[in-house]
């Protein structure tokens, strides 16, 4: 068993630090918000600590899940960040939704410091967190991906090492691209149903069982008919997140005009108060999205 300091206790990181604990490893936690580190620990047990570098100076690895770039280097860097408490040989595993060139210029400093690095951005939101069954795509050197893996699996049902440092970011951005066109493409499929008179979900279980089955048919069709959006992957995240995939993008020269537009979509659900909605809002853009 490990001993494993783990940072940020948002949506995914909470349940995430709490499959480690039930497993048998040893968890500090640390959140920016004192009361919710100490909610984690009535509940699993374990410690917390009240900075990054505290929670960093006993671990053999560093778990951190926090919102972005910034987020990130701010639990990171300084002489309160995670990197000052970490000792030669342990290994930092970002799981943040980050951009690749923070994921690299971390693993310049982690280097410095004779420390491992793996960006390690997941997928499954918050009930693949929940569940452990979260999809894992990591970036950096095998043979540190070959010590962190057994502990990542605690709560993944897939783990893959994708490539050196940045990998696994620029794999979570492939990601987004497809869930955000499939969702454009979802929400346009219901709209046309509906407005051709055909019972929504009927024809989902129809074509559910052909050529256009995907996983967001399968989980968001009922409640896309039904305006419910009070749960999952947020809209501010999405848009964060296509963000970074046009910044790449504009840099690598990939050509990504659906991306692009979906992303204005997702302006315009935010636009009329949707920011934290799950990502299948796209259909209340269209006329009689949602139910009256």
């Amino acid at each position: 068993m490990a001993k494993v300091a783990f940072i940020g206790l948002g949506v995914m990181g909470y349940p995430i630090a709490g499959h480690l604990q039930r497993a048998g490893h040893e968890v500090c936690v640390y959140n920016r918000t004192a009361a919710r580190s100490a909610q984690w620990v009535d509940q699993f047990g374990g410690r917390s600590a009240a900075t990054p570098c505290e929670a960093a100076q006993w671990a053999e690895f560093v778990m951190c899940c926090v919102g972005n770039d910034d987020d990130l280097c701010s639990v990171m860097l300084g002489k309160d960040g995670a990197l000052a408490g970490m000792q030669p040989g342990a290994v930092l595993v970002d799981h943040t939704t980050a951009s690749a060139q923070v994921a690299r210029e971390l693993a310049v400093l982690a280097a410095e410091r004779e420390l491992g690095f793996l960006d390690a951005p997941v997928s499954g939101g918050q009930a693949g967190a929940e569940g452990g069954s979260l999809t894992v795509m990591v970036g950096g050197d095998p043979l540190i991906f070959g010590r962190a893996e057994p502990v990542i699996a605690v709560y993944a049902r897939m783990v893959r090492l994708m490539g050196p440092v940045g990998s696994g970011q620029l794999t979570k951005m492939v990601n987004q691209i497809c869930v955000g066109g499939l969702l454009q493409g979802l929400s346009e499929a219901l709209h046309f149903a509906r407005s051709a008179g055909l019972d929504g979900m009927a024809a989902m279980d129809v074509i559910s069982k052909g050529a256009a089955q995907s996983w967001q048919l399968e989980n968001r069709h009922q409640s896309m008919l039904e305006g419910r959006f009070d749960f999952g992957f947020a809209v501010d995240w999405m848009r964060k997140d296509l963000g970074i995939v046009l910044d790449e993008a504009r840099r690598n020269g990939a050509q990504l005009p659906v991306t692009a537009l979906v992303d204005q979509f997702y302006a315009e659900v935010q636009a009329d108060g949707g920011g934290r909605w799950d990502t299948s809002s796209l259909i209340t853009r269209l006329k009689d999205g949602s139910p009256s």
